[in-house]
């Protein structure tokens, strides 16, 4: 195992790659002539959302990669091991896990509804450590393994539990995925987590309330998705249990100008949530 010039050839696994933060990471690595698994829900258009499993696959392979949609519910077991089976019967094995699907409510406790708690966690917590548990078994079989998840750094600051707990404690659960499957894969599989400094111009940010200004405010998924083909090459039995920023992880691969990442040029950012 060592760092990568680039990931051609190797093959990712990417939840909720239909549209986001997940299609750039996927779009990064098809440029690379990566395979890529687009394991996310949307197969038919969605009236508010744009983009599905095979609106991304024709632009992954624009990109010059290979793409493999899958219809993939993260709270279903049986779901995410057809989708394994089906990587496997493509591409061989799997290299690379990104756990990038998530549920966002940024609701206090009396005003989240016990439904969209438990969306929250069966999507973010359960379906991080499931997703993984079920590649498990590929990602040990290859000489380049590496598990992303997008969450944020752990901090016990109640500052970042008091207005959204539902939330916290969710993303907190694929945090905490991070540091114990990097302790307990050690020198076998790289597990890291990758965060963004600002808020990302994504459909997620553009449904909050203020949404339209947050967007104006925010990076753009490239930022993400750059930060992420950085640490994805690098060696997993050395780059392992890291709580990442985006802009830090480009910092440290040498670049200086952000600018061309926001949204409006020369704009105010907005921090993002845990940041």
């Amino acid at each position: 195992m060592t760092t990568l010039d680039s990931l051609a050839g190797r093959t990712l696994f990417i939840t909720g790659a239909s549209r986001g933060i997940g299609k750039a990471i996927a779009l990064r690595a098809a440029q690379d002539g990566a395979n890529i698994v687009i394991a996310a829900k949307t197969s038919t258009p969605h009236p508010k959302l744009e983009g599905t499993i095979h609106t991304a696959a024709a632009e992954l392979e624009a990109a010059g990669g290979q793409a493999l949609p899958v219809v993939v519910d993260v709270r279903d077991e049986a779901s995410i091991q057809a989708a394994v089976d089906a990587a496997v019967a493509r591409f061989g094995g799997i290299d690379i896990l990104v756990n990038n699907a998530s549920a966002i409510a940024l609701t206090n406790t009396l005003g989240t509804s016990s439904k969209r708690y438990d969306l929250m966690h069966q999507v973010n917590s359960r379906g991080t450590w499931l997703t993984s548990k079920l590649c498990l078994p590929q990602l040990l079989k290859s000489d380049h393994a590496h598990i992303l998840n997008i969450s944020p750094p752990l901090n016990m600051d109640p500052r970042w539990f008091g207005p959204h707990v539902a939330y916290t404690m969710a993303k907190y659960g694929m945090s905490m995925c991070v540091l114990g499957m990097a302790e307990e894969f050690q020198g076998k599989v790289g597990v890291n987590a990758l965060w963004p400094r600002t808020t990302i111009a994504t459909a997620a940010v553009a449904n909050m309330p203020g949404g339209e200004l947050l967007v104006q405010m925010s990076r753009r998924p490239a930022i993400m998705a750059d930060a992420a083909h950085v640490m994805l090459r690098q060696d997993p039995r050395t780059s392992t249990g890291r709580f990442a920023i985006d802009d830090a992880v480009l910092a440290d691969a040498g670049v200086t100008d952000f600018a061309p990442y926001a949204v409006t040029p020369g704009g105010e950012l907005a921090p993002d949530f845990f940041l």
